[in-house]
C-alpha cells in the first residue's frame, strides 16, 4: 500500500493521473510498464495491423510478406534486445539515468504501439489522407501516422479502463513520440527552424509553409504531449526523443532495412543482376562518379552506379556529422558480398535451403546491427541519443537504398498504388457525404458517430481556448460553430478510415458505391 506520493515512480504515472500501482482487474502483469505492453498488444488497433500493408499487400503478392503487425513484432524484438544490452553496460548506467531511463518493457511497449496509426495501404494511405485532411477538410494538422498512433493510445482507443485511450504511463507515452513536436507550433522555437533540423522536422521542399513533414502529435493531443514530457524537462531538449524513443526508432530502422529485403527476394522482385550492377559499378567507378557535376549525374540517373552516388551526396548534405566516404565504400562492399553475392545469388524457390538462406541473412544482420548500438550523451540535432556505430550506420543507409531503388520506385508498384489512392479518395468523399446528410445522421456507423462527437468536443474546446491552432490551409481562423463542426467531422472521417484494414477499406467503398449486393459481411464492422 502506498504511504506517500513521493514513493511513486514519476515515469509510471498514468495519463489519468492515477498511480500505476492502483490495480485494474483486466491487467495481468504487476509491472506498470509490462501492463502498458499488454494493453497495446490487446488493443483492436494492434490486431488490425495484420491487415495493413507494409509495402505490398500479402494478398497481391501470392506469398507471405510482412504486414504492419509482423513488422511491429520485429521492431519490438529488436528494441527490447537493444534496451537490455544498453542497461547491462555498467559505464552507461549513470548516463541513461541522467537522460531519463531505458527500461526494456517501456521500449517494447512503444515499439508495439509505434505503427498503430498507419492507415490502409501503408505510406501511400498516409500521403493521401494527409492531402485530403488539409485541403478538403481544412485541418491544419493534416494526417500523420505517428501522430495518429499517439492519438489512438491517448484518445480514440476505447479498451482502456476509462474508455478514453489506453491510460498508459508517462514513460511509454513519451517513448512513442518519435518526433516530439506538432506540425506547426509546438515547441517554441519549433525544431524546423533549427540550423540543422532533427530528422523529419524540416518542411517538405515542395510544400513550403506546411510545417514539419513528420510529427508525433496533433494539436488535439498537445496536453498529452506536455504531460508525457514533463518528467524529461531539463534532461532533454523539448524536440529531442527520450532514450527509449530513440531505441524504438533505431530498432524500426533495423527491422525496416532487413525484412523488406527478405520479402522482395522471396517474391522475385529483387534481381541479382540489377542490384549487382548498381553496387559493383559504383565500387569500380567511385572516383569517376564523384567527379560528375550534379546535372550530369541526374541526367545519367538510370545508368548503374549513379543512384548510389546520389545517395552518397545526399548523406553528405543532410548528415555530414556521420557520413564518411571510406565507411560508405566499406558498407557498399559489405552489402554486395552479403546481399548480392550471398542471398540474391540463388533465386528463392521455397526449398529448405532457400528458407535457411533467408533466415541466416536476417539473423546475421539483425544481430550485427543490434550489437552495434551505443549511446551519445550530446548528439547532433540530426540524431537521437541512441545510435548505430559508424560502420553499421552506413550499412543501414545502403540496405535502405537497395529497397527504395529496386522496390519502391518500380512502375508496377506505382500503378498499384495509384489505384489505392483513388480508392481512399473516393472513400473519404463518400463518408463525408454521409456524415453531412442530416437525414441519415441517426444511421451513421456507430463508431463513426462516436468519433464525430469526440472530435466535436475537442474542436469546440480549441475554438474557445486556442483558435489559432485551427488555422487551416487558407490561413484563416474558422469562424462560427458550423466551421468548427466541419473541422470535427473531417477529423472523425479521417480517424475512422485510418482505423480500417486494407480489405475493410475496399469492402466499405464497394458497399457505399452500390457495387455489391451483399448486405451482411465480416469485411467491416459498422
Amino acid at each position: 500500500m502506498l504511504m506517500h506520493d513521493e514513493q511513486v515512480d514519476p515515469r509510471a504515472q498514468r495519463r489519468s493521473g492515477g498511480h500505476s500501482t492502483t490495480p485494474v482487474p483486466a491487467d495481468l502483469a504487476t509491472s506498470p510498464f509490462r501492463v502498458d505492453r499488454d494493453r497495446v498488444a490487446s488493443s483492436p488497433f494492434f490486431a488490425r495491423l495484420a491487415g495493413v500493408t507494409q509495402v505490398v499487400s500479402s494478398t497481391g503478392s501470392g506469398l507471405l510478406v510482412h504486414n504492419r503487425l509482423t513488422h511491429s513484432l520485429k521492431v519490438a524484438q529488436a528494441a527490447r534486445a537493444i534496451a537490455e544490452r544498453l542497461s547491462a553496460r555498467p559505464e552507461l548506467v549513470s548516463v541513461l539515468d541522467k537522460l531519463g531511463g531505458c527500461d526494456p518493457d517501456v521500449v517494447e511497449a512503444a515499439a508495439l504501439a509505434h505503427d498503430l496509426g498507419h492507415p490502409p495501404f501503408g505510406h501511400l494511405g498516409e500521403q493521401v489522407l494527409d492531402r485530403l485532411a488539409r485541403h478538403r477538410f481544412g485541418l491544419s494538422d493534416g494526417f500523420e501516422g505517428n501522430a495518429q498512433s499517439f492519438r489512438i493510445i491517448t484518445t480514440t482507443d476505447v479498451r482502456g479502463p476509462a474508455a478514453l485511450g489506453l491510460d498508459l504511463t508517462v514513460a511509454v507515452r513519451a517513448a512513442t513520440l518519435k518526433y516530439p513536436w506538432t506540425r506547426l507550433a509546438f515547441p517554441t522555437p519549433h525544431p524546423r527552424d533549427l540550423a540543422a533540423p532533427p530528422r523529419g522536422a524540416a518542411e517538405p521542399p515542395d510544400a513550403p509553409g506546411t510545417g514539419s513533414s513528420k510529427f508525433s502529435a496533433y494539436v488535439t493531443e498537445l496536453p498529452d504531449v506536455l504531460g508525457a514530457r514533463e518528467f524529461f524537462a531539463g534532461r532533454l531538449e523539448p524536440w529531442q526523443q527520450t532514450v527509449e524513443a530513440s531505441v524504438m526508432d533505431t530498432a524500426d530502422d533495423i527491422a525496416y532495412a532487413i525484412h523488406d529485403l527478405e520479402d522482395f527476394h522471396r517474391v522475385g522482385v529483387l534481381q541479382h543482376a540489377t542490384v549487382s550492377a548498381e553496387l559493383g559499378t559504383w565500387l569500380d567507378q567511385a572516383l569517376e562518379l564523384a567527379s560528375l557535376d550534379a546535372a550530369d549525374l541526374r541526367a545519367q540517373e538510370r545508368r548503374p552506379g549513379r543512384s548510389l552516388e546520389m545517395l552518397r551526396r545526399r548523406l553528405h548534405a543532410k548528415d555530414s556529422w556521420a557520413v564518411d566516404d571510406e565507411a560508405f565504400a566499406a558498407a557498399v562492399a559489405k552489402v554486395r558480398a552479403e546481399l548480392v553475392d550471398g542471398l540474391l545469388a540463388v533465386p528463392f524457390d521455397g526449398s529448405v535451403e532457400a528458407e535457411q538462406a533467408v533466415a541466416g541473412f536476417s539473423s546475421r544482420w539483425t544481430r550485427r546491427l543490434v550489437d552495434a548500438v551505443g549511446v551519445i550523451e550530446e548528439p547532433s540535432t540530426r540524431s537521437g541519443h541512441v545510435v548505430l556505430a559508424p560502420r553499421q550506420w552506413h550499412e543501414v543507409q545502403v540496405l535502405k537504398f537497395v529497397h527504395r531503388r529496386f522496390v519502391l520506385l518500380r512502375p508496377d508498384l506505382a500503378l498499384h498504388q495509384r489505384g489505392q489512392a483513388r480508392l481512399l479518395t473516393a472513400l473519404v468523399e463518400a463518408l463525408e457525404q454521409w456524415v453531412t446528410d442530416r437525414h441519415e445522421a441517426n444511421r451513421l456507423p456507430r463508431r463513426l458517430h462516436d468519433l464525430v462527437e469526440l472530435a466535436g468536443d475537442e474542436y469546440a474546446e480549441l475554438a474557445r481556448t486556442e483558435p489559432s491552432a485551427l488555422v487551416g490551409a487558407t490561413g484563416d481562423v474558422p469562424s462560427g460553430p458550423d466551421a468548427v463542426r466541419a473541422l470535427a467531422r473531417g477529423r472523425a472521417v479521417v480517424d475512422f478510415i485510418a482505423s480500417l484494414t486494407d480489405n475493410q477499406a475496399a469492402a466499405l467503398l464497394e458497399a457505399l458505391s452500390g457495387r455489391t449486393g451483399q448486405l451482411w459481411t465480416d469485411a467491416f464492422v459498422l
